[in-house]
């Protein structure tokens, strides 16, 4: 009988061992978390930290060029003295990230421009309109560019999910990419298509996140105010790096802080210039990976016990981290989802197999040792107490304050996402200032509306005083600021209302394991937010209830007596009153 149910429990977990490494194949076959595992290339290139891009500098046009030389497109005359400028100081290798591939409308502008470029000895051209063969409209066509001497590239790369940016392309339609362009004619010879994958892409290095790249202003460059040395040898990159000129994008180094076109161009042409120092595992090695991985979790835990095979799993797993972090140091890529997720499936597998034996034994012992003790006994014996993470707080008096815009929705319906995203940009940056200046918490922005306290997580005695301050100066100069931006741009103004509550709430952090967040809860919340509600329709921009006013810890002659209101869910009318 021992026998038979030892063989059986073997056979359990060779199955369990099979079926998840078999399971995570099937996964990686499907290529199921693409996204997922890119993403661990981008946690690998973090851990790397920085290194030199001693071959490429990029020449942007940031936000000082469009204060100081003009808003972007400039006139091609500019763009032709920054190529002159660039020319003289002895660049290897001008590459123009900007597209000219139609007129501008000023012919002698064009001319200019063309006669720069044909001055240059070795330069590129970016363009994203590409026709039948590699042909493209730069100048009208490449007959120009031909006669002229100069090179056009394809400024398209290739996005992973999420538009993110971690690959170059050899070509595009026929038309090599910019990147490869450029490097040719910095070491003067073709770049070999064998150096790219199977599907013609290859790995960008970064050197880091954004702005690792020397990056220096169009407009410095432009008036001369970088010395030549800077740029001599090097391979220039000219393009938008300024955000609002939307040139910017999601890459391995950088999600939220996102990269500037030109950085990702030129961290494509190092990689090419250092000999692509990256490259994915081939296929084989990492299936057997997953097989080895997936089926060593399950085995290795089948001979331990659970809590020791438990940290037996977690111990393989950091050590194939630490592997695949070594490998990425030297220039291998190999895949580190799947082959951790058959690992962890596997002990994880292994480890419920282990729980139900033992579970199964447990119980026959339980039968057995109640032919001879009481069942409570038993049961004493056999209990198990398993700690859980306690999400708690703190009981604290404060002031909270809601806001909102007035009829946003209605303004978002008529303009571009774009603009309504840059506008409340703008409209939430204003208004954050002046809570954080005033020393609250920014609790929540929901949508145009903000939340925030005033006393919570650090206790403040002045916090009614403190929320009281931070509604007028968001109701008065700070709204102000933001509506004469607004008409500076042709928009209307903005009209808000606050409501502002003190009393004891319960904070500290909610949410889940994976995500948790400070917020304040209770009925003093639920009030201001009300509260805020009520403005509308009325002559006031700012309710705040009498809490507030009896919190103050100074007199304040402007406030004045509104009404004592019905607010939903308060059972008695709350006394509300306005500034003057």
């Amino acid at each position: 009988m021992r026998r038979r149910r030892r063989t059986l429990v073997v056979t359990l977990y060779a199955a369990v061992a099979l079926a998840t490494t078999g399971a995570v194949l099937a996964l990686w076959a499907g290529d199921v978390l693409r996204s997922s595992d890119l993403r661990t290339v981008d946690a690998r290139f973090s851990i790397r930290g920085e290194r030199a891009a001693p071959d490429v500098v990029v020449v942007g046009i940031d936000a000082r060029t469009n204060s100081t030389v003009a808003q972007f497109p400039f006139r091609r005359t500019v763009h032709a003295r920054l190529i002159d400028r660039l020319r003289r100081a002895r660049a290897k290798v001008i590459v123009y990230d900007i597209e000219f591939t139609a007129p501008s409308g000023d012919v002698r502008a064009d001319n200019a421009l063309i006669r720069a470029v044909g001055r240059a000895p070795r330069i590129v051209l970016s363009t994203t309109e590409i026709g039948a063969g590699g042909a493209t409209n730069i100048f009208g066509g490449d007959d120009v560019l031909r006669e002229i001497g100069a090179r056009a590239g394809s400024g398209n790369l290739p996005n992973d999910p999420g538009g993110v940016l971690r690959r170059f392309a050899y070509d595009d339609l026929g038309l090599r990419g910019l990147p490869v362009v450029a490097a040719e004619l910095a070491q003067g010879r073709p770049v070999a298509r064998d150096r790219f994958a199977a599907d013609g892409t290859a790995w960008i290095d970064f050197p880091g996140p954004p702005r690792t790249v020397r990056t220096l202003s169009f407009g410095d460059v432009l008036r001369d105010r970088v010395p030549a040395a800077t740029l001599r040898d090097k391979v220039v990159v000219v393009g938008a790096t300024a955000p609002v000129l939307k040139d910017v994008f999601p890459t391995s180094t950088a999600s939220e802080d996102l990269m500037a076109g030109p950085e990702v161009q030129a961290a494509a042409i190092q990689t090419v210039l250092d000999g692509f120092p990256l490259h994915g595992a081939p296929g084989w090695l990492d299936g057997l990976l997953i097989a080895v991985l997936g089926l060593a979790g399950a085995l290795l835990t089948a001979r331990l016990s659970p809590l020791r095979g438990a940290v037996a799993g977690l111990a393989a797993a950091a050590l194939f981290l630490v592997a695949a972090q070594l490998a990425f140091g030297a220039g291998l890529i190999v895949s580190v989802l799947y082959p951790l997720a058959a690992l962890l499936l596997g002990v994880v597998g292994a480890l419920g197999v282990s729980v139900a034996v033992g579970a199964f034994e447990r119980e026959r012992v339980r039968d057995m040792f109640a032919r001879f003790v009481p069942e409570a006994v038993v049961d004493d014996v056999l209990a198990r107490v398993d700690d859980e993470l306690r999400l708690g707080g703190e009981r604290r008096v404060v002031t909270v304050l809601f806001s909102d815009i007035r009829g946003f929705t209605s303004y978002s319906e008529d303009r571009t996402p774009e603009e309504v995203i840059d506008v409340l940009n703008r409209y939430l940056t204003t208004m954050s200032d002046v809570i954080l200046d005033h020393g609250g918490t920014l609790i929540a922005y929901m949508g145009d509306g903000i939340m925030a306290t005033f006393g919570a997580p650090t206790e403040q005695a002045d916090h009614a005083d403190r929320a009281l301050a931070a509604a007028q100066e968001m109701a008065g100069p700070a709204l102000e600021e933001v509506n004469a931006w607004l008409r500076a741009r042709g928009g209307q103004d903005f009209k808000i209302g606050i409501g502002l509550n003190s009393g004891p709430v319960m904070a500290g952090n909610v949410g889940s394991q994976r995500r948790m967040e400070y917020t304040t809860i209770g009925d003093t919340t639920n009030t201001a937010s009300r509260l805020e509600s009520m403005t509308k329709g009325s002559e006031h921009t700012i309710f705040l209830a009498d809490s507030v006013k009896q919190m103050l810890t100074r007199d304040r002659a402007d406030l004045v007596r509104v009404d004592a209101m019905r607010v939903r869910g308060k059972d008695e009318p709350v006394v509300v009153w306005s500034v003057a």
